[in-house]
């Protein structure tokens, strides 16, 4: 009798497991399987679920190296066209020469007249020396040079295709969601849902 009973409680159990486990496949068929899961878990929380089916990394190709230009103001020192100061020699001559010959009379105007023509001639040159060695010109000319482009691609953005109630649908998304996402009417609703 034992034996029976034990017999009939065994029947017993397993034809509830495939009960049970006869409503669990027709609930996974109905929606896919693991969306009516993840749907069903929404529902506890209020929050609706969709299963993502895809997710395809946007890449942006890398870039050849590229040449970039600018202009820069450069100062130079100007060509001497009078290396040996000649100009300046001579005008301070002639200008120191006029000074002297004002001064005194006689033997000593022609004195001073030949002493300023010679310190104007010394000073016109180391004034024209002076002034070629600080001479400067401005001139603007192109530089350029190569900026190596970006190495290797570079992943921008996430295609994400999900399913929700039988439908299936496709956002790009900043990030991989993971395995679901939350949904409002069936579109995502919160783009950062794990």
């Amino acid at each position: 009798m034992n034996r029976l009973v034990v017999s009939a409680l065994h029947v017993g159990f397993a034809g509830v497991l495939m009960v049970g486990l006869s409503a669990c496949n027709r609930d996974a068929n109905a929606d896919g399987g693991v969306g009516a899961a993840a749907q069903q878990q929404g529902a506890a929380d209020g929050a609706k679920y969709a299963r993502v089916v895809s997710v395809t990394p946007v890449r942006e190709a890398a870039s050849a190296p590229q040449q970039v230009c600018h202009d820069e103001v450069v100062t130079t020192h100007k060509p001497v066209q009078d290396t040996h100061q000649i100009a300046g020699t001579a005008i301070g001559a002639v200008a120191g020469g006029l000074l002297g010959n004002q001064v005194g009379g006689g033997k000593g105007r022609t004195l001073a007249t030949v002493a300023g023509a010679v310190g104007g001639g010394y000073a016109g040159h180391e004034i024209q020396a002076n002034h070629q060695a600080n001479a400067t010109q401005q001139t603007t000319q192109r530089r350029c040079t190569t900026v190596a482009g970006s190495a290797g691609d570079k992943v921008v953005a996430y295609d994400v295709s999900y399913e929700y109630n039988g439908v299936t649908r496709t956002v790009r998304m900043d990030h991989d969601p993971g395995d679901r996402l939350q949904v409002q009417e069936g579109v995502v609703a919160v783009s950062d849902a794990h």
